[in-house]
């Protein structure tokens, strides 16, 4: 291997704490074909999923970033005192405004703090953290919080089997700190959208195009509406042209990787990518049999599985990938050093 670490101007930027969260509520493949013709054989063979977390009535995803924030301090050993900037990646906010990260910035009582949050479908934690990397980087900052977290069951049409079996909430948060002398963190990170996929994934109604109203809610335009070939098609293309374009440039291969954690939306686009960077299954992250599709949730969650499965060891090179609505797909490439 021949590493090529992009130069930067001040400092580096590294991970250096995670917590996650998913509410105790789940609803399993069972009790999906009690709601629609579905089956638990029909999901799992064309997702990969057998049950999702569902968050309970009166909470809302400021409730999932919360926690999660709170056990991401913990494991840092800080207060919330200490944070100086908190971004939420999210497309299912408490509501329209104030933003999510206000919500959470007074819930966990990081008082001095400010943030915003950033809207990129299931891509949202990827760019959210590119941000904050930016801003530690700069020397603008020395502790970002990054929350990637979404409740897409509460947009869910139950009454629609080809949406209402994939989805579920949760999600995580990392800290972001300045790199001791030594460390690498961040390496490099590759980015793309394609608004012209926006007709294939998206929520038409709630927005100032189409604002709430008796006409929206009979058409239930407040639902997540999906063409899922087409979303199929641009994710299997594009999580592999984007991975494997960031690791040339940065003089690696699929090989050099201590692990991949990809974004859980479809375990066969998990398999397709991997199999292009010619990755064995042992290194890359699966857990959408347990969570399903949580959206900016997926990649933090997926960071606690391994390490939990013993995937994802200090000084591992770490590649992070996802594809959402927009459409939008984020890279990153990092080495893991908490």
């Amino acid at each position: 291997m021949s590493l090529t670490v992009r130069p930067v101007v001040g400092r580096r930027a590294k991970i250096s704490a995670l917590g996650t969260y998913v509410p105790p509520d789940v609803i399993t493949n069972q009790d999906l074909e009690k709601m629609v013709e579905t089956s638990d054989q029909w999901i799992l063979e064309r997702t990969g999923i057998r049950e999702r977390h569902v968050l309970a009535k009166g909470k809302g995803v400021s409730d999932i970033c919360t926690e999660a924030a709170k056990r991401c301090l913990a494991a840092r050993g800080i207060g919330p005192d200490e944070v100086e900037v908190i971004l939420v990646g999210t497309v299912t906010p408490d509501m329209m405004y104030p933003n999510t990260a206000s919500l959470v910035q007074n819930k966990i009582g990081a008082h001095g703090a400010w943030g915003f949050d950033v809207s990129a479908g299931c891509s949202g934690f990827v760019y959210a953290l590119q941000a904050g990397v930016k801003m530690v980087e700069s020397g603008m900052h020395s502790r970002v919080l990054v929350c990637g977290a979404d409740a897409n069951t509460r947009m869910t049409d139950y009454t629609d089997r080809t949406t209402c079996v994939l989805f579920g909430d949760g999600g995580g948060a990392v800290l972001l700190e300045p790199a001791e002398d030594g460390e690498i963190g961040f390496i490099d990170g590759l980015n793309e959208i394609d608004g012209a996929g926006g007709v294939s994934l998206n929520m038409p109604g709630g927005g100032s195009l189409n604002p709430a109203s008796h006409e929206t809610v009979d058409k239930k335009m407040h639902y997540i509406h999906q063409d899922g070939p087409a979303v199929y098609k641009f994710a299997v293309r594009k999580m592999a042209e984007l991975t494997a374009a960031l690791l040339e440039r940065n003089g690696v291969t699929g090989k050099d990787l201590g692990c991949f954690i990809p974004h859980q939306a479809n375990k066969r686009i998990i398999t397709s990518t991997a199999e292009r960077l010619g990755l064995p299954p042992d290194r890359v992250i699966v857990n959408i049999d347990r969570f399903a599709n949580t959206s900016s949730g997926t990649i933090p969650l997926a960071m606690e599985t391994a390490i939990e499965e013993g995937k994802l060891k200090n000084g591992d090179l770490v590649l992070l990938a996802a594809v959402g609505a927009g459409f939008t797909v984020g890279t990153v490439l990092l080495r893991w050093e908490i």
